[in-house]
């Protein structure tokens, strides 16, 4: 598990390296957008699927292999449902940051990466859950794998879509959807096919929509705490704009977040492992 969570983290980390040679400007909005989605958005879908950790786990525990999949259907209906109001803040990002002072250059762009992180952000509410799915069953090597497959992608398609085709910063958000979605296609296809899956995997019922109240007060409780440590650190780079230099600051202190974050996934990979 401390691979699979390096290797996702690290889309962000390329996308960020890949737009740092663009210029301040560039980086900095980038840096202001990754920190708002992460805060407004990822991090939430993030705490709220931590309440399959207590559904599957109870249910893979009892053998009731039936509900795991369909605790982790709730699970994918709840967090597609709470993506279309965080759409919505996305969508006046820019006005927000202007409003909270920050560069109104900066702010324009950031409001442009974050459009195009809409469907990486529906991506990931279907991507979560399914972790968490496999994860609860200890079948981590296809997640591994399929981890592997999409860092490489997203390194070729960032770079191609920024670069080769010009479409500049703007590209790197592009390249993130489309790396989440290809995460889930492969995840997805594992689940149908694989054998491994077969009792647990379940199908749409009625009973997954039932169960999404369940799912939503578990979820609300391990989304508070999860949500307030990633916003401390977050809280960070939003904060850096309002200094003299905006661009130049923001642009530096998001790199050196995103290098020590990138350490904190190790032991967050390593106390999954014993969760599960």
């Amino acid at each position: 598990m401390v691979a699979v969570s390096v290797l996702q983290y690290l889309l962000q980390v390329v996308s960020l390296v890949i737009v740092g040679h663009l210029g301040t400007l560039p980086l900095s909005s980038v840096a202001i957008a990754t920190s708002l989605t992460n805060v407004t958005g990822f991090s939430l879908l993030s705490g709220m699927v931590g309440g399959l950790e207590t559904l599957c786990g109870q249910a893979y525990g009892a053998k009731e292999y039936k509900k795991l999949g369909t605790y982790t259907y709730s699970a994918i209906i709840t967090l597609l449902i709470l993506c279309p109001p965080i759409c919505l803040l996305w969508f006046f990002m820019d006005r927000f940051l202007v409003f909270a002072g920050q560069d109104e250059a900066i702010a324009h762009q950031a409001r442009d990466f974050s459009m195009w992180l809409i469907p990486g952000l529906f991506g990931a509410a279907i991507l979560k859950p399914t972790t968490r799915f496999l994860q609860t069953q200890s079948v981590i090597f296809p997640m591994l794998l399929s981890s592997s497959l999409v860092l490489c992608f997203h390194v070729v398609a960032c770079w191609t879509l920024v670069y080769k085709l010009g479409i500049g910063y703007v590209g790197a958000a592009m390249a993130i959807s489309f790396s989440t979605w290809l995460n889930v296609l492969l995840l997805a296809c594992y689940v149908r096919l694989s054998p491994v899956c077969e009792r647990t995997r379940g199908d749409l019922t009625g009973e997954a929509f039932r169960g999404v109240k369940q799912f939503f007060r578990l979820g609300i409780s391990s989304a508070l705490m999860v949500c307030l440590k990633w916003w401390s650190m977050e809280l960070l780079i939003l904060l850096s704009g309002l200094l003299s230099n905006p661009k130049l600051e923001t642009s530096v202190l998001s790199i050196c977040l995103s290098i020590s974050t990138l350490h904190f996934t190790v032991p967050y990979g390593l106390g999954a492992a014993v969760r599960f």
